[in-house]
């Protein structure tokens, strides 16, 4: 697989004050994917304004038409398979089949507790997610489906005419540990990471690139258990949240350098976010637009 150049667009801005031009830009610039996150809030920008992941992309469906779009990530802190199932057959064919699902277990934000609830421990989480992934895909894939579990339940949830992808929409899941690398080896189209965030504060990039690799072979290994070739799997990277930060959206040159290295750990699509001013994606707009339109030919 060539290495695929996409984007983040953070839901923050109203959509006739700059939400609508950006995803428009995004489809200028040439991007394989624009992705938005499916928060409720998130970090610094909790108390400004912050929209809807569905309703975002279904409005950048209906304003683009070459441009995937997709979640990066969604995740059980908020969300019920069924429900979500829904949406997600109704956002595909508003997009005519242009629909990428990013899913993760979810962490401690303010997701984690925004419905009332305590925040669940890591294994709490990666036992619902080992739920909810293998329900989704059912619902997904299946005219009506019936399920009772520990954490969620369908009953006759009729999911029809299902995907305009067939035979769903694609999967991107977001995985670190044992159990989400199962996850990803048996309903994963692509594996989302976003690096080692224990090293993040005080690592090195080489360090970074030592333990996104550590990452790969456990996911082959996953892979290889259930009798995957790994290399069927899309490998994305979400940047901004290795020890790197924000270094290789300097230049060009940066950029190429970093996406090159990673390109030999086997990844196919790095994501790179929409320049936001005073936050932590506060970088030049000019070279922005010019990595994403110069960069993908070195990368070829």
């Amino acid at each position: 697989m060539s290495l695929r150049l996409s984007t983040v667009i953070l839901p923050y801005r109203r959509w006739h004050e700059g939400g609508r031009a950006a995803w428009e830009r995004a489809e200028g610039l040439g991007f394989h994917t624009a992705y938005t996150y499916d928060h409720l809030s998130w970090r610094s920008f909790r108390d400004g304004p912050w929209f809807g992941a569905v309703p975002t992309l279904t409005a950048a469906a209906a304003v683009t038409s070459r441009l995937r779009l997709g979640t990066l990530v969604t995740s059980p802190n908020f969300r019920h398979p069924v429900t979500l199932a829904k949406e997600l057959i109704s956002l595909d064919d508003i997009s005519e089949g242009r629909i990428t699902l990013g899913i993760g277990a979810g962490g401690t934000g303010f997701d984690a507790t925004a419905l009332g609830q305590e925040p669940w421990t890591p294994r709490e989480r990666a036992d619902r997610f080992a739920e909810f992934v293998p329900l989704l895909d059912r619902l997904l894939t299946q005219g009506s489906v019936s399920f009772t579990g520990d954490h969620y339940s369908a009953h006759e949830a009729r999911n029809l005419p299902g995907c305009v992808q067939r035979p769903r929409l694609p999967f991107a899941v977001a995985a670190t540990g044992p159990r989400g690398m199962q996850l990803v080896a048996r309903h994963g189209q692509s594996w989302v990471t976003t690096g080692d965030p224990t090293i993040f504060e005080t690592g090195t990039p080489e360090e970074s690139v030592a333990a996104i690799r550590r990452q790969t072979e456990r996911l082959a290994d996953a892979c290889a258990a259930i009798g995957r070739d790994a290399k069927e799997l899309g490998k994305v990277l979400l940047t901004g949240f290795t020890p790197d930060r924000n270094a290789p959206l300097e230049s060009v040159d940066a950029f190429v350098d970093f996406a090159g290295r990673h390109a030999e750990l086997g990844f196919t699509e790095l994501v790179i976010h929409m320049p936001i001013p005073d936050s932590d994606f506060d970088v030049d707009e000019k070279v922005f637009e010019r990595i994403a339109t110069e960069a993908p030919a070195q990368l070829s």
